[in-house]
């Protein structure tokens, strides 16, 4: 039987190895099977496998520009909401971190990269201190909600939950396991049940235990404020903190089932710090916070938004919460690092001693230097060294100080207290920033017992030289970085020890 119809040819331009011309040619009398129409089929294939080795080899990988029109396993840029947590995936993906000056760092990560791994690559990329202290905050600017990853969360799970304007911040986070070492500065034991039902003779460690064993049930109770969902009013309330969740009692402080309203599960919600309780959310203090759901989209009829009365309030709530939720994987995160201290101390090269003896004073004023022999020279000799190092660092004494971590320069009081805040309030926590009412002093801020005070640092002079003194001239110092390094060592008149330096690392 005969046909008459066009065919497809496919031709390969000599021009362009990589484009291809169609052209249809008409045909006459072309026999169905016969070996002239056999041959086209392979030929297009072949040259189909030709173009796609091409593309592979010689064009440069592009990150898709639309990453939601494509699957997650096909896109290797991870777009939030894109990848729903907990679903297994390969490749890389770009992560932004943000710093606190709002400056940010594009990362390509692994899908199983934690946040202890991410923080520690962006303390070797950023040339910082490595003391296990930094965090990755999720930022919530429009909700005015954040809180801090923990160590073993996978950041590609966090981000694909996070709104679009949502981000991750680098910083500070010292109190992220001081429950560990001081657990009953975060545990009153009037919002411990057990502790009220045992007399309050159960030891911290005793304490620890049943807060991480999954055979014990230990629960926190209290006053707090509850917003009313999609109004504006707050309501007093009494509440219960246990394994299974947040409950409310319905009459009074009854814990009786039939009392008790079931808020939020803590397996499927994370707890997060309110930012702008007062402003934003109308909270009656300064101390609120939040359980967001995991899968909910971030708006605030999904938030169950709580206040307490004071800092250490909060903060039990809160450290409860992720006990309650994590168990025994936040002692494991906290063990890790001192784990690995312990591993380096053995394989660290020891340090040569130097004896005083071994040490000779010399004489370089010649063209050729001399060993002084004589003790009463040398002794001359020493005394003129200091008073030149003496004159030279008063030169220096008002700008030494700039390139110090913990210095942080003409800010308000205002904003030491919101950097003190996001960095853990644990005791010994400081910084220096210039006094808003001298120019010519220093304000120390410091944080002791959850609470924040400030220490002038005021110049005075002593045969024209400038000394700094925070105890009216009792203790003077020729420069701030000497009196940060004392009272490191020596409380003084201070309420504790300066510790934990607050810094802020750019990007």
């Amino acid at each position: 039987m005969l046909y008459s119809s066009a065919l497809l040819i496919l031709t390969v331009s000599a021009a362009h190895v990589s484009s291809f011309h169609f052209k249809l040619l008409p045909f006459h009398f072309l026999k169905a099977g016969s070996r002239n129409a056999l041959v086209l089929f392979p030929l297009f294939r072949r040259l189909q496998e030709e173009e796609q080795q091409l593309r592979t080899s010689s064009l440069p990988a592009i990150p898709n520009p639309f990453p939601e029109l494509c699957s997650p396993a096909s896109s290797p840029v991870l777009s939030p909401g894109s990848l729903p947590p907990g679903e297994p995936s390969s490749g890389k993906y770009i992560v932004k971190i943000f710093s606190e000056d709002g400056m940010g760092k594009v990362v390509e990560i692994p899908a199983d990269m934690t946040a202890r791994d991410l923080c520690q690559l962006l303390v070797y990329k950023s040339h910082c201190v490595d003391d296990n202290s930094w965090a990755l905050v999720e930022h919530h600017p429009l909700l005015g909600l954040e809180r801090c990853l923990e160590d073993h969360e996978l950041v590609v799970q966090v981000q694909a939950s996070m709104n679009s304007d949502s981000r991750f911040l680098f910083r500070k986070n010292y109190a992220k396991y001081e429950f560990f070492r001081n657990p009953l500065t975060f545990f009153p034991e009037h919002m411990v049940a057990w502790c009220q039902e045992t007399n309050h003779t159960i030891p911290p460690s005793q304490l620890l235990q049943n807060f991480l064993a999954t055979s014990s049930c230990p629960e926190i109770q209290g006053h707090l404020y509850m917003k009313d969902v999609g109004r504006k009013s707050w309501k007093k309330v009494y509440m219960f903190l246990r394994r299974s969740g947040l409950y409310c009692s319905t009459k009074g402080t009854s814990k009786e089932p039939r009392h008790l309203q079931l808020l939020a599960d803590l397996e499927d919600s994370n707890i997060f710090t309110v930012i702008t309780g007062r402003k934003q959310h109308g909270a009656p203090t300064d101390y609120a916070f939040c359980i967001k759901p995991n899968k909910g989209r971030g708006e605030m009829k999904e938030l169950r938004m709580l206040c307490a009365e004071d800092e250490q309030s909060r903060t039990c709530w809160m450290t409860a919460f992720r006990l309650f939720k994590y168990g025994i994987v936040l002692y494991q995160n906290y063990k890790i690092p001192q784990q690995r201290k312990t591993l380096l101390s053995h394989f660290s090269a020891p340090v040569r001693s130097v004896s005083e003896n071994s040490l000779v004073a010399m004489d370089f004023s010649g063209r050729i230097g001399r060993v002084i022999d004589n003790p009463v020279e040398a002794q001359s000799a020493a005394m003129e060294e200091g008073h030149a190092w003496r004159v030279r660092r008063s030169f220096l004494c008002y700008l030494i100080h700039i390139a110090q971590l913990w210095f942080h320069g003409r800010i308000t009081r205002e904003e030491s207290h919101r950097i003190i805040h996001q960095q853990g309030q644990v005791d010994g926590l400081f910084l220096l920033r210039v006094s808003q009412s001298n120019p010519k002093a220093f304000v120390l801020t410091l944080c002791h017992h959850q609470k924040i005070k400030h220490f002038q640092i005021l110049p005075c002079e002593e045969d024209g030289q400038v000394f700094f003194s925070l105890d009216d001239g009792a203790t003077k110092f020729t420069d701030l970085i000497q009196l940060v390094e004392f009272y490191q060592l020596n409380r003084g008149v201070l309420p504790c020890k300066l510790k934990h330096p607050c810094t802020v690392v750019a990007l």
